[in-house]
């Protein structure tokens, strides 16, 4: 079709983890979500949202909610920008800072792969600084690279490894734009790099409610950057790019961070216990610092385990990419479902 600009055409859109329909009776391990329902504090809100709410616009800048974070956090709520979803605002710094050979996205690989989705929408030139096996931070390859910004996923998604907070601070004092720490996964990891946001201009700070908060299905994120960086930012988003309902109920997860680190306690403990269990049968898993992990059957056949899974009712996820197809990430669900799924790998590896 001549339709659409060539380089949509020409693209491949982002795949995300397959979703069963609702009610049925699949264990969905491919998607790092949640487990465990959000907060009963949020349900309370859901349960009683005004209707007049709904009858106006939200407010654009989500003030209540960038209040909770603020006091959550310990940042002043002008540092503060709300999306829908963190991938919102991964668009809004694509759109805003990214074009062609002069202005590159860089990031390591394997990663996120909506990165690279993103840069074919602009367009924007892509590097890509393969991380090598032992994940080693690739430092001198990303500053040589001088991206108009330089994405770093930590935790790592799909090998779950962290990237240390000095390494970090290395890359903001050598990199020619912006380095972008996604930190989609920090609530399952000991420490992360919001002190640098404090420390250089050119450093945004981005979380998701979607992990740690299990409300995956909201939608709601929130970066934390200079405010004169959010100045620009706020020229590219949306008029109202997070809705009354998702504002409200952001706020009420916010201010219930018990509830929260008691369900990301569970996961911690699950995510141990089901490595262990994972290596028992003979897979190679690294040490992950997310609510997933990364692992390579003893055969190396990711592939047909995969689909012998699937047909068991129990889907996790699998890349058919290099570096990737011999390997299984897998969410870190409930204990009774990461049980079917041992009980169910140990009957496979065990007829081949």
């Amino acid at each position: 079709m001549s339709y659409v600009r060539p380089n949509i055409a020409a693209m491949a859109g982002y795949v995300p983890g397959e979703q069963p329909r609702p009610g049925s009776n699949i264990i969905k391990l491919n998607s790092n979500e949640n487990p465990y329902p959000p907060s009963p504090q949020v349900i309370e809100v859901l349960r009683h949202f005004g209707d007049e709410l709904l009858r106006r616009y939200p407010d654009p800048f989500a003030r209540n909610c960038c209040q909770a974070i603020a006091d959550v956090l310990g940042v002043p709520t002008d540092w503060i920008i709300v999306g829908n979803g963190s991938d919102d605002l991964l668009n809004l710094l694509v759109r805003a800072c990214a074009d062609d050979l002069a202005r590159p996205i860089v990031y390591p690989t394997p990663t996120y792969v909506l990165y690279r989705t993103l840069a074919a929408l602009q367009p924007a030139t892509v590097v890509e600084v393969p991380y090598p096996n032992d994940f080693q931070f690739p430092l001198k390859e990303l500053v040589a690279a001088q991206g108009a910004i330089t994405f770093i996923a930590t935790p790592n998604s799909p090998s779950g490894h962290i990237v240390a907070l000095d390494d970090l601070r290395k890359l903001a004092q050598q990199a020619s734009g912006l380095v972008v720490v996604d930190e989609a996964y920090v609530d399952f990891a000991e420490g992360s790099a919001l002190s640098l946001v404090q420390e250089f201009d050119n450093v945004v700070v981005l979380r998701t409610l979607s992990k740690g908060y299990g409300l995956a299905g909201l939608r709601l994120g929130f970066g934390i950057a200079h405010p004169k960086l959010l100045a620009e930012l706020f020229k590219v988003k949306d008029s109202y790019n997070v809705d009354a309902i998702a504002i409200a109920l952001g706020t009420a997860a916010m201010r219930d961070q018990a509830y929260k680190n008691a369900c990301v306690d569970k996961i911690k403990t699950s995510r141990a216990a089901l490595t262990q269990e994972l290596r028992h049968l003979g897979f190679t898993v690294l040490d992950s610092h997310g609510n997933f992990v990364l692992a390579t059957p003893p055969q190396g056949n990711a592939e047909h385990l995969y689909l012998a899974l699937k047909e068991q009712g129990i889907l996790v996820r699998y890349f058919k990419q290099p570096r990737l197809d011999d390997k299984l990430r897998i969410s870190v669900g409930t204990e009774a479902q990461n049980h079917a799924l041992i009980a169910a790998l140990a009957r496979l590896t065990h007829a081949s």
